[in-house]
Order: structure tokens, then sequence, then C-alpha cells
């Protein structure tokens, strides 16, 4: 079983989409499991506030090391194997071939999600980490990166899809899918399936396949 261990503030946000569908039938199953950390349980002070104000000026907070680095310890434990993931917009791109070999080599996948202006950099001089985005682009916390990961790698953990063949990166497959009825008329115009895709010639629709996919 490969377990996400996920370490956030709004441990709920993410609930929603783990509830559902695909993930939802692999957590039941024991393929994956998702546990969160929050750093406001690792906090010193009574109204467990997480965040102060940046040296050097600029807007905003910065979320503190220490509950940061408490909640890592934590979900880390005695383990000795894990991927602790980092999430920020200067990190290396996540991709497929990423996910693929962390469900391949990494069965404990920590995922650190930050908040604000961010996390205090000393969090990564303690614990070795990847920093990774999925995007040139940036978005308000790291939940919902975290959400892509866990997803993408679960697709790849052995199970969680039931069909080897459901996985499009391993089979010639189409940006463009099609199914039942092969015409149907909206304001008076037709819409019809693409005539190959019901020839039933294989190789003549993965030809058709691999010249949509690459456009």
């Amino acid at each position: 079983m490969t377990t996400f261990y996920v370490i956030t503030l709004f441990p709920d946000s993410m609930s929603s989409y783990l509830n559902e569908s695909i993930l939802k039938r692999a957590i039941e199953d024991r393929k994956i499991k998702v546990n969160f950390y929050n750093p406001r349980d690792f906090t010193k002070n009574k109204w467990q506030r997480i965040d102060q104000k940046p040296y050097g000026g600029g807007p905003g907070m910065v979320i503190q090391a220490e509950p940061v680095i408490k909640a890592i310890a934590k979900a880390k434990g005695k383990k000795k194997k894990v991927k602790i993931i980092f999430f920020e917009p200067s990190g290396k791109k996540f991709d497929t071939k990423y996910a693929k070999k962390t469900a391949k080599e990494y069965k404990n996948i920590i995922l650190v999600c930050g908040r604000y202006e961010g996390i205090d950099a000393r969090v990564k001089k303690v614990f070795k980490t990847d920093q990774i985005s999925i995007g040139p682009y940036v978005v308000t916390g790291g939940e919902l990166p975290a959400l892509v990961v866990i997803d993408a790698i679960s697709r790849q953990v052995p199970g969680v899809l039931g069909d080897y063949s459901s996985l499009e990166e391993e089979r010639i497959s189409s940006s463009d899918v099609y199914t039942r009825p092969d015409l149907f008329t909206y304001k008076n115009k037709k819409y019809l399936v693409p005539s190959v895709l019901l020839s039933g010639h294989h190789k003549n629709i993965d030809s058709w396949r691999q010249k949509t996919k690459k456009r």
C-alpha cells in the first residue's frame, strides 16, 4: 500500500476530492492511504498560531519552520525510505515520468503544502526534499498541487485503475474521444463520430489516434 502524508493547515479542503470516484475506491481497497498532519497541532502557543511576518520585510505572513518540521518528523517516524515533496512555484516541473518513478520506488510519500507567503526555508535544510511545481502559475496553497500529485501517483499503483490498459500513457490514445450515439443533431446541425472509429480496423484506428494525439 502506498501512503501519502499531507502536511497542511486545511485538511478538510481536500476531503471532497479524495472521497469520490477512483481515489475513494483505492482507499477503500487499501491500495493507497492518505493521512493528514496539521502544523497547528505542533505549536507551543495556546492560540495555535503558526505564521509570522517575514524577515527583511514584505507583504503577507510566513509559516514558521518549527511546527512544520515537527509535523514532518511525526509523519516520517522511523521509516527509512520516504519521499518528501515540497511545493513551490520555482520547483521542478511535475510530470508522469516523475509520478511513475516515485510510485515504483516509494511506499511513503510526504507532501508539504504551503500557504500565505510560503514556509520558512529552513525546513528544506532539516529534511532532504524535492521542490516540485505543477505548472507555470501560482495557486493559493499547496493543497491543489498535493491532490494533483496524489492522483497522478495513485494511477501508477498496481490495482488502482483495475486494468493496466486504462493508463492513457501506456497505450495509443487521443485527446478526442467519442461514444454513442454515432450521430446527433444540435440546432439543425449534424455531428458525426469519425468514420474510422466505426470501421473496426484497429490499425487505422491507432493511426488516427496517433495523429490526433500530436495535434
